[in-house]
């Protein structure tokens, strides 16, 4: 008697731990015909039934009981000696560098869903405070936040940006227009020197610089401050709304006006070079800005 194929071996112990033909050809990736036809084929073979087929489940007769044991040690160590020699195989990783703020205000909340589009591709995050850990040459996917002005490899914008005031939850009902935010206190984020004086510009009215009383060097540091009552700041809009979502405790203090800067894919290598899993996130990272954007 000819062996069995191991792929007809594979569908009938799914078959078997499910009793369901459809939940075990879901599990394997395959048709109901498909499995359903692995299982025949593979009693036709053996020249004995392995599943009794009822209306609305399947049971195992006794030769199926005495065989799926067997089958199912075999299948467990044929994968325990291809892990121990080769690794776990069908996994990918990628390396993404991003901004500090842009990882924790908007992609971090956004990767389950991108693992379970692609639970075989695994992600390590870096963020500006690892960066020097990181070889560039190991860094699959780069998001950068700027006006794309750089000295290598290319540049895509994925999304256009606009920025907004923000105030602890608490204190919303106290603000009614730009004015109200003139005496402060207001914060600072480092690298971003622009930010109140365009806001305040764009409202008709000139920022008094002794209103500022804290300096700070990131997004996340200047939601808590706020958060706490420390204050106001200016924020890209798309994070304060995930903060607001996430329940950091700041509100919107007047409306969004547009910023020059955007977020960018920046890619070393030629486009044609990268890997599959780099043009899936990519897909993904676009999708994502563009479910996501403000009007401008």
């Amino acid at each position: 008697m000819a062996q069995p194929n191991l792929i007809w071996l594979r569908s009938f112990e799914a078959a078997a731990r499910h009793l369901n033909f459809t939940e075990a050809a879901k599990e394997l990736g395959l048709t109901q015909t498909a499995l359903s036809l692995h299982v025949r084929t593979l009693e036709k073979t053996l020249g004995c039934q392995l599943f009794t087929r009822n209306a609305r489940h399947l049971t195992l007769t006794e030769m199926g009981l005495a065989y799926v044991p067997t089958i199912r040690q075999a299948l467990a160590d044929i994968t325990l000696a291809t892990t121990s020699l080769f690794g776990t195989l069908g996994k990918r990783s990628l390396t993404v560098k991003v901004p500090i703020s842009t990882a924790t205000h908007f992609l971090v909340s956004r990767l389950p869903q991108f693992r379970a589009l692609h639970p075989e591709i695994d992600i390590r995050l870096v963020s500006n405070i690892w960066a020097d850990s990181t070889d560039p040459g190991d860094v699959d996917v780069e998001i950068r936040l700027g006006t794309g002005a750089q000295t290598e490899g290319v540049s895509e914008r994925i999304s256009e940006e606009t920025i907004v005031p923000i105030c602890a939850a608490g204190r919303v009902s106290q603000i009614s227009n730009p004015e109200d935010l003139l005496a402060g206190p207001l914060v600072h984020i480092l690298g971003h020197d622009d930010h109140w004086d365009r806001y305040f510009s764009a409202n008709g009215l000139i920022m008094d610089r002794n209103a500022v009383r804290y300096y700070l060097d990131t997004t996340c540091a200047s939601i808590g401050v706020v958060a706490a009552g420390g204050g106001f700041a200016v924020v890209l809009t798309r994070f304060a709304k995930d903060a607001i979502a996430a329940g950091a405790g700041i509100a919107l203090a007047g409306e969004p006006i547009a910023f020059r800067q955007g977020h960018y894919l920046v890619r070393r290598k030629p486009e044609d070079a990268l890997r599959p899993e780099v043009h899936l996130f990519e897909a993904w990272l676009r999708e994502c800005f563009e479910k996501t954007k403000e009007p401008v």
